[in-house]
């Protein structure tokens, strides 16, 4: 019985640790793209297209480089808690049906690791190659799909943010 009771702390403590994980990704996934978007894009609109264009690239290449990880560890440990707990409902001879907040938590969120790897893939190899070749044009046009597609990304999240704390 001891054992029982240590494993089933010990899945508790796993739980609450990858709940803890999970939560922080997502903080710095979403409060990085309020900061970019409504704070640092405005300041930095005030240099040069030179300037502004090869800061935000060095920016969002620092800030894209975190969230590849942040992001597929909010895809893992979501769907590993999901996992954990209808694995445990069934073993006690339950039936395991995803709460709605869960259901929305999930695709949604994959879909935001889905733009956001379009943004990181595709928009941000474009602004890398116009900053390189210094094609100032073409790195605003890139950047701006950035923005948009950020401010899509950052839309989706607080509607994940308001759905689990309002269900």
């Amino acid at each position: 019985m001891v054992q029982v009771l240590e494993h089933c702390n010990a899945i508790a403590m796993l739980y609450a640790f990858l709940k803890t994980l999970h939560v922080l990704s997502i903080v710095v996934w979403v409060g990085g793209m309020v900061f970019a978007h409504f704070f640092l894009r405005p300041a930095a609109s005030a240099l040069e297209p030179p300037q502004r264009l090869t800061l935000m690239h060095g920016v969002l290449r620092r800030f894209f480089t975190a969230i590849t990880y942040l992001s597929l560890l909010a895809l893992f440990t979501g769907f590993w808690m999901m996992g954990s707990v209808a694995k445990a409902v069934v073993q006690g001879g339950g039936e395991f049906t995803a709460p709605v907040d869960w259901t929305v938590m999930a695709l949604l969120g994959t879909l935001m690791v889905l733009i956001f790897g379009h943004i990181r893939f595709a928009l941000y190899g474009r602004l890398s190659k116009a900053v390189t070749a210094a094609d100032w044009p073409a790195a605003g046009v890139a950047l701006d799909k950035i923005r948009q597609w950020v401010l899509v990304n950052l839309s989706i999240g607080v509607v994940i943010i308001v759905v689990t704390l309002l269900m």
